[in-house]
C-alpha cells in the first residue's frame, strides 16, 4: 500500500509526488474541511467554550475520497502548509478522516524543494496542539465577536453590518488618520536657497554662526532680514568637512516588509502580493532543461529575518563567485527580529539563489516575474558588503549666518550593485552630488539668494504600505493576516481605496465612534496587541486557550450588555455618500446608491425624483449611452436588424424590435484556426471578469472551448493544435493523452487579445 501525504494546494501536490516517487500518493485537501457553522455561533460559552466544528459544505465528496485513501494507505502525512493556520488544518484533517491523532505523521516544507521535501518525510513529528489551540482560540474569539457585535451595528446603524476585532481597529486606525488630516493647521515656513557664480554649488539656508544654531524662518519677515544682512555681504567657506559613509544592505524580507515593499515599488495589492508569492512557493515549471517544476522561494508567512545556515552559504558562494570577494562582509551578516517575533520560519528567501530571475523569467508571469525579482534582489544584497560614499559637508558663512551644502559621490558600491532600497527616509536611490573642491577661507561670489514660501502640510492618509507598517509596529494582528484585514474592512464598506490611498466612509466613521464609546476595548491598539501576545503564549505552553478566552469573554459580555441597554432607542443615520454630479432633471448633488449591479448615482430627492445614472468602478458617471450602432446583421427570430448594445457584461447583439423581440447573441470573434473536434471556426468570447476565452462557433452543438490561446502552428510532433497556457510563457500540445510536446511560447507566433 502507498504511502498518503495530504497537502493543502493541489498545484504542489504534482511537484511533491514527482520527488517521492511511486511509493507515495500525494493528494490535496485545499484549505479547511471542518469550520465554526455559518448559521449559528457555534461555540459553547458556558462549557469552556467549547467549539462545534461541521465539515464545509460541499467539500463533502472531497471528505469522503480523502477517508478512502486514508484507510488504503500504510502511512499518512499531514503536509498542510507549515504555519499556525497550517497546523490546525492537519488536526481537523486527523479528526475528520477518522485518523487518531497521535498516530498521524506531521510533516512540513519551508521551501518546496526535493532535499527539503525528501528530508521532511525523514523527519515527521507529532501535531502540534499547543499551535492548534492557539489557531482555535483565534478563530473563537473572532467569532464570538462578529457574532455578537453584529447584531448590536444592526440595531444600532443598520442591518448587514459586520464587526471584527481586529477589522474595528484596522477601520479607527484609518478614521483617526483622516481626523488629523481635518483638523490640520497649516503653518507657514519660507526656505532661502543661495546660488553663487564661481561654481555650481547651492547651498540651503541653516542659521546663525556658530553652526549648531540652527535657525527656523517662519514668515516673510524673517526671510527679508536674512536678505537684508546677506545680499551685499561677503560670502566665505568656513568648514569643509569629509568623511567616508558607509551604507548597510536591509534585512531579507519576512511577510510585513515584503507586502510593504511590493505596494512602494511593484504598486502590488497586498493580497495580490500574498497571491503571487504563494504561486512561487508552491512551485513553477521551469521546463524539462531545468528539472521541471520549483518551488522558488521559502515559505512567505513568517516574522523573522533569521536566515539559515544553507541559505547564508549558498549566497556567499553565488556572492563571491558572481561580483567577486570584495562584495563580501567581513563577517556573515545576521539580522535581529523583534522580541515579538515567533521566529518559526526563516525569512524569505530564494530557494535556489543560483536561479537568477531573469534566467527563469520567461516561465513566470509579469507578476511572478516583478516579485520573485524584487525577493531574490532584497536577499541577496542583505549577504554584501556596505555601500561606501565619500561625503563632504561645507558651512559657508555671510553676516554672521550659515548656508549649508553637501555632496556625495559613492566609492564603492557594495550590496547597491543587486538591489537600492528606501531607509525610510526618502534616500530612494543614492544619486551622486558631487561638489567642487572647495577649501576653507575660499571666497564665494553670490549670484543670487530664492526665498520660496511653503506650508506645511497634514500626514498624509494611508496606503497599503504605510497600514501594514503601523499594523506591524504596534503589534495589531499578525503578518499572515495583514492583507485579508485590509480586503475586508473595503470590502465591508467602511474604508474605500480613492487611488493608492485608505479613505474611510461615513459608515466607517460613524461605526468607528459606536465602538469607541460602547466596547473601547475591542479597538484600543494596546488591548488588541496584548490579546496577540496571548495568543502566543498559548501557542508557546504559557498559558490555555480556556484561560485566555475566558478572561476576555468575562469583560466583553459586561459592556455588550450594557451597550445594549443604551442603544435600546437609539437610530443613528449613515450619511449618504456625495458625488459631484448635479441631476438633469431637479438640480440637486446626486448621492451615491448600492444596487443589485453595486454603486450608482441617485437624487437625493427620491420619489419626487427618480432620476439615476450609472457609476464606474472609480465611482464617476459611465460614459452617456450612444445610439445603437447598427450591424448588417438580421435576427434569427424575428427578420428584424440586429444593433449592438450595452449591458452588465459588456456589448452584444440585439434586435432592434426588443422589448417585442428578445433575441440576443452574443459577440464573437473570428481568429482563423478550425475547431479541432468539428472543424467549424474557432471564435472569442467575452467571459467572467470581462475576460476572454475561445469556443467553437457552434456551440453548444460542439462543447469546445479553453481558456488558453490555440495556435496557427500545429504540434510538430503529432500534428494537433497547439495551446499557448493563459498567463503563461507555455506551449502545449492540445492532444495530451498521446502527445507530451511542450515548449516555451517564445518559438511561436501568437496573437495578443
Amino acid at each position: 500500500m502507498a504511502n498518503l501525504v495530504i497537502l493543502e494546494s493541489p498545484s504542489k501536490a504534482a511537484t511533491v509526488k514527482n520527488y517521492l516517487g511511486s511509493g507515495y500518493k500525494v493528494v490535496a485537501c485545499q484549505g479547511h474541511v471542518r469550520d465554526l457553522p455559518k448559521s449559528s455561533l457555534g461555540v459553547d460559552i458556558e462549557n469552556d467554550f467549547e467549539p462545534h466544528y461541521i465539515n464545509i459544505r460541499g467539500k463533502g465528496d472531497l471528505i469522503a475520497s480523502l477517508k478512502k485513501d486514508a484507510k488504503a494507505a500504510n502511512k499518512i502525512y499531514l503536509a498542510t502548509d507549515p504555519d499556525r493556520e497550517g497546523e490546525a488544518i492537519a488536526w481537523h484533517l486527523a479528526n475528520a478522516l477518522g485518523i487518531p491523532i497521535e498516530q498521524t505523521k506531521r510533516v512540513t516544507f519551508n521551501a518546496v524543494t526535493k532535499p527539503v521535501v525528501k528530508a521532511a518525510i525523514k523527519n515527521p513529528r507529532n501535531v502540534d496542539i499547543k499551535l492548534v489551540d492557539s489557531q482555535q482560540a483565534r478563530r473563537i474569539l473572532d467569532r464570538i465577536v462578529g457574532y455578537k457585535l453584529s447584531p448590536f451595528l444592526w440595531k444600532a446603524v443598520k442591518s448587514g453590518l459586520s464587526a471584527g476585532r481586529v477589522q474595528s481597529v484596522a477601520t479607527k486606525i484609518i478614521v483617526e488618520r483622516e481626523n488629523e488630516i481635518r483638523g490640520f493647521v497649516p503653518e507657514e515656513y519660507w526656505l532661502l536657497d543661495a546660488y553663487f557664480k564661481n561654481s555650481a554649488v547651492k547651498a540651503k539656508f541653516y542659521g546663525k554662526s556658530p553652526a549648531q544654531n540652527k535657525l527656523e524662518l517662519k514668515n516673510e519677515a524673517q526671510t527679508y532680514d536674512v536678505i537684508s544682512a546677506t545680499q551685499n555681504a561677503e560670502f566665505t567657506v568656513k568648514t569643509v568637512k569629509r568623511s567616508v559613509r558607509l551604507k548597510s544592505p536591509a534585512p531579507p524580507f519576512n511577510t510585513s516588509s515584503m507586502q510593504q515593499e511590493a505596494a512602494k515599488k511593484l504598486n502590488f495589492q497586498s493580497q495580490y502580493t500574498m497571491r503571487i508569492a504563494q504561486e512561487l512557493y508552491e512551485g513553477i515549471n521551469l521546463g524539462a532543461e531545468n528539472g521541471g517544476t520549483h518551488g522558488l522561494i521559502t515559505y512567505m508567512r513568517t516574522d523573522s529575518l533569521r536566515i539559515s545556515p544553507e541559505g547564508a552559504s549558498e549566497a556567499k558562494a553565488y556572492i563571491g563567485e558572481k561580483y567577486g570577494e570584495k562584495y563580501l562582509p567581513s563577517q556573515p551578516r545576521v539580522y535581529k527580529s523583534k522580541d515579538s517575533a515567533q521566529d518559526a520560519h526563516e525569512a524569505i528567501r530564494p530557494a535556489d539563489v543560483t536561479l537568477e530571475p531573469d534566467a527563469v523569467k520567461k516561465y513566470l508571469s509579469s507578476g511572478q516575474y516583478k516579485l520573485y525579482k524584487l525577493i531574490w534582489s532584497r536577499f541577496v544584497a542583505s549577504q554584501m558588503a556596505n555601500a561606501e560614499f565619500d561625503t563632504v559637508t561645507a558651512d559657508i558663512e555671510a553676516a554672521g549666518y550659515i548656508f549649508r551644502t553637501s555632496g556625495n559621490v559613492v566609492r564603492f558600491n557594495g550590496y547597491m550593485a543587486v538591489y537600492i532600497t528606501d531607509d525610510g527616509e526618502g534616500d530612494e536611490d543614492e544619486a551622486e552630488n558631487r561638489l567642487p573642491d572647495l577649501k576653507e577661507g575660499e571666497k564665494m561670489e553670490l549670484k543670487e539668494l530664492l526665498p520660496t514660501k511653503k506650508f506645511t502640510e497634514p500626514p498624509a492618509r494611508y496606503n497599503e504600505a504605510t497600514i501594514i507598517k503601523f499594523l506591524e509596529e504596534n503589534g495589531i494582528g499578525r503578518p499572515s493576516t495583514f492583507a485579508q484585514i485590509i480586503s475586508t474592512i473595503i470590502s465591508r464598506g467602511y474604508v474605500k481605496r480613492d487611488k493608492h490611498n485608505l479613505v474611510p466612509t461615513a459608515l466607517g466613521e460613524i461605526t468607528t465612534t459606536l465602538m469607541e464609546n460602547h466596547f473601547h476595548d475591542i479597538v484600543d491598539y494596546k488591548f488588541t496587541a496584548r490579546m496577540e501576545d496571548s495568543l502566543d503564549s498559548i501557542a508557546d505552553g504559557q498559558t490555555t486557550m480556556k484561560s485566555v478566552l475566558g478572561e476576555f469573554y468575562k469583560g466583553f459580555a459586561e459592556n455588550l450588555e450594557k451597550a445594549e441597554a443604551e442603544i435600546k432607542n437609539m437610530s443613528i443615520d449613515v450619511p449618504a455618500e456625495q458625488t459631484n454630479i448635479i441631476c438633469d432633471k431637479c438640480g440637486a448633488t446626486m448621492i451615491v446608491k448600492n444596487g443589485r449591479f453595486g454603486k450608482f448615482a441617485a437624487c437625493p430627492n427620491y420619489p419626487e425624483c427618480k432620476n439615476t445614472k450609472p457609476l464606474d468602478s472609480a465611482g464617476k458617471p459611465k460614459a452617456e449611452v450612444q445610439a445603437p450602432e447598427e450591424t448588417g446583421l438580421t435576427c434569427e427570430t424575428c427578420g428584424g436588424k440586429l444593433v449592438i448594445r450595452n449591458g452588465k457584461f459588456g456589448n452584444f447583439y440585439a434586435c432592434e424590435n426588443f422589448p417585442k423581440c428578445k433575441f440576443t447573441k452574443q459577440i464573437t470573434k473570428e481568429i482563423g484556426i478550425p475547431c479541432p473536434k468539428c472543424g467549424a471556426s474557432i471564435v472569442t468570447k467575452k467571459g467572467r471578469n470581462n475576460t476572454f476565452f475561445y469556443s467553437c462557433e457552434k456551440y453548444p452543438e460542439c462543447n469546445f472551448s479553453s481558456w488558453d490561446q490555440p495556435l496557427r502552428t500545429p504540434c510538430p510532433d503529432c500534428g494537433s493544435l497547439l495551446m499557448k497556457k493563459k498567463g503563461k510563457n507555455t506551449v502545449y500540445c492540445l492532444n495530451k493523452e498521446s502527445c507530451a510536446f511542450t515548449a516555451s511560447a517564445d518559438d511561436f507566433e501568437t496573437d495578443d487579445e
